[in-house]
């Protein structure tokens, strides 16, 4: 009996983030205006979620425009030539148009000819999943560069009127580069999805011909719960599968989902005071798969954090699912 042929693989080697960038809609919605829609007052709304102000998409910041900026700006900060990519991911959860994906209509607005691209729906945690597949293809050497994008439009899926969540969702795109490094730069990652959990995060039924137009809705404390007993233990064994402990952290990363969310995950890390957490989501508001991309730009942009330091990334939401990594800041 003849031998099974032989597969070849190339050896594998080190995957690192080389440059971060971000996009937010020139339209800058304070809670004031957000009031003359939903029921609500100022006071209650920064309260409750930590939000001051969000930004929302005029009609020609469309997902392609804003994820291309986003990514144009980590390119020109990686030095990295759009002949240079291998492969767009795209993570995004408010995508109206089906096909041609995303992620290859980015890499035609940004000329990269030669990648392949494919787009991600994991809703919040969506960036991080598309991170860690990221730095698996530069591992295994099936591509050099990669750009990784979370963009999102949440204002066309969130009702204006629904007092419970239009106050939270926002607009925007954020990237990072991803390419061979000599050290490690981007940790194992730890990810689940609560399937039994679906209907606390779900849109209201699916896009169709006739019929109302479907909108998300959310159970907010339910997804608040689920976050701390699951996502923050879940950040931890991220932490500690790349080897490290809270002493370690330069910055914490979460989804930038609620400002109260963030620190009473610190709390539950142990993260010291010399963490810096990212806290972007009270001027950038909730930007799903985009929020940890953007939060990770404005770190950097204000000087924040320093090239070389250690983050620990987790992102959460609709699924109910969760994936988490620690990654060196390019």
């Amino acid at each position: 009996m003849a031998s099974a042929p032989t597969i070849l693989a190339s050896a594998p080697r080190h995957s690192a983030l080389l440059g971060v960038g971000g996009y937010r809609p020139r339209r800058v919605v304070t809670n004031a205006e957000m009031c003359r829609s939903i029921d609500s007052t100022e006071e209650w709304i920064e309260t409750r979620s930590g939000i001051v102000q969000r930004h929302f998409a005029d009609e020609d910041e469309t997902l392609t425009v804003m994820a291309a900026a986003a990514a144009e700006q980590a390119m020109a900060r990686s030095g990295t030539a759009p002949a240079d990519i291998d492969l767009v991911l795209v993570a995004s959860m408010s995508d109206l148009v089906q096909t041609p994906p995303l992620a290859i209509r980015v890499a035609h607005e940004l000329g990269a000819g030669r990648a392949a691209g494919l787009d991600l729906s994991g809703a919040c945690a969506g960036f991080c999943h598309a991170l860690a597949l990221a730095s698996d293809t530069v591992r295994v050497r099936d591509a050099e560069r990669v750009l990784v994008i979370g963009a999102e439009r949440m204002t066309d899926i969130v009702e204006p009127t629904d007092r419970t969540i239009a106050f939270l969702f926002a607009d925007g795109a954020g990237a990072v580069v991803v390419g061979p490094a000599r050290e490690p730069g981007i940790g194992p990652v730890v990810r689940r999805a609560y399937g039994a959990y679906g209907n606390a995060l779900r849109m209201t039924g699916p896009w169709a011909r006739q019929g109302p137009r479907p909108w998300m809705r959310m159970d907010g404390r339910r997804v608040f719960r689920w976050a701390m007993e699951e996502v923050a233990p879940a950040a931890g064994r991220a932490l500690t599968a790349a080897g490290l402990g809270p002493a370690d952290l330069a910055a914490f990363v979460p989804h930038q989902a609620n400002l109260r969310m963030t620190e009473l995950m610190a709390e539950r890390l142990g993260l010291g005071e010399d963490t810096v957490l990212a806290t972007d989501v009270v001027r950038s508001g909730n930007t799903s798969a985009a929020s940890i991309p953007l939060a990770l730009d404005a770190l950097l942009a204000e000087g924040r954090v320093t090239a070389g330091s250690t983050a620990l990334l987790a992102g959460f939401g609709a699924g109910l699912n969760f994936a988490a990594q620690t990654v060196l800041l390019p």
